[in-house]
């Protein structure tokens, strides 16, 4: 039982039976506001740092949102070839813009997020996050990121990164097909989309129903990759990747020899990463 003299945020996850704690410092609240689309706040933890939460769910928070934001750009970018031109949808905190434009090699990282709020509330809590706002390279969009691709020309992008909430309110729309199709047709030949797809431990049918959509919208190859999230549940999460090219490996020297540094990521955890458990394994083949 927690402790009954100090301050907790509590996230329960019914449908999967669990629940995840946090002990705030006695300041706890230091941000909320309700936005056309979402509730936002803003607490202050005594070990993980400032906490971010969306309609009560936790987003990010300053301690372990390393793990996420690198796993979530660094293997796909290694993976295409040569990534110049990215799209970010979503990703309102700017971890995963601040990530892509550590490559020299990206010449235009978009990130298209509905709500500003979530970026406005990052800049303030989360200022580390947003260091790279100001990069001649970056352009923050907020708008609706599935009328972007929609409307996106053909063949564009190289890297989409859908660096989005769980598939409820204004992300539902991000795992469908309609979706992963519109992402294709705005992808050049090497391109590749990576999609933030849950947790294996609780969500393995909508991982599969994403490598199902990603298929049926004419991705013909499509690859997860594990890595720990403590503030998630089940503490462990992924990101699918899709391509029309089969996935040959990473540019692994390129990963090795990267010019800036890194918390999590490195070449041999990307290569872990796309170890999968058996009963991960077994999903994906009876697809």
């Amino acid at each position: 039982m927690q402790p009954t003299d100090k301050p907790w945020f509590t996230e329960s996850c019914d449908e999967c039976g669990s629940a995840f704690s946090l002990s705030l410092t006695d300041k706890q609240k230091v941000h909320e506001e309700q936005t056309p689309f979402q509730k936002i706040e803003v607490y202050e933890t005594e070990k993980f740092g400032n906490l971010m939460t969306i309609d009560g769910f936790v987003m990010l928070t300053t301690r372990d949102n390393f793990l996420y934001h690198e796993m979530m750009t660094h293997p796909v970018l290694f993976t295409h070839p040569d990534p110049k031109r990215v799209l970010i949808i979503g990703g309102g905190d700017c971890g995963t813009l601040r990530e892509v434009l550590r490559h020299p090699g990206v010449e235009l990282a978009q990130q298209v997020d509905i709500d500003e709020g979530v970026t406005r509330a990052s800049e303030k809590y989360f200022p580390e996050l947003c260091e790279s706002n100001g990069d001649p390279r970056a352009e923050l969009h907020f708008a609706d990121g599935l009328k972007w691709v929609k409307e996106a020309e053909a063949g564009y992008y190289d890297v989409i990164i859908v660096d989005s909430t769980d598939p409820i309110g204004p992300a539902e729309g991000l795992f469908g097909e309609a979706f992963f199709r519109d992402c294709l047709r705005a992808l050049g030949d090497d391109g590749i989309m990576v999609q933030q797809s849950e947790s294996p431990l609780f969500h393995m049918k909508l991982l599969e129903a994403i490598h199902t959509y990603m298929r049926r919208a004419g991705f013909d190859h499509s690859q997860t990759l594990h890595f720990p999230q403590p503030v998630y549940p089940s503490g462990w999460w992924t990101c699918t990747m899709a391509s029309k090219s089969p996935f040959n490996g990473f540019r692994e020297e390129a990963s090795a020899a990267r010019p800036f540094k890194t918390l999590y990521y490195s070449p041999e955890v990307h290569k872990g990463a796309l170890a999968l458990p058996p009963f991960m394994q077994e999903a994906f083949e009876n697809l």
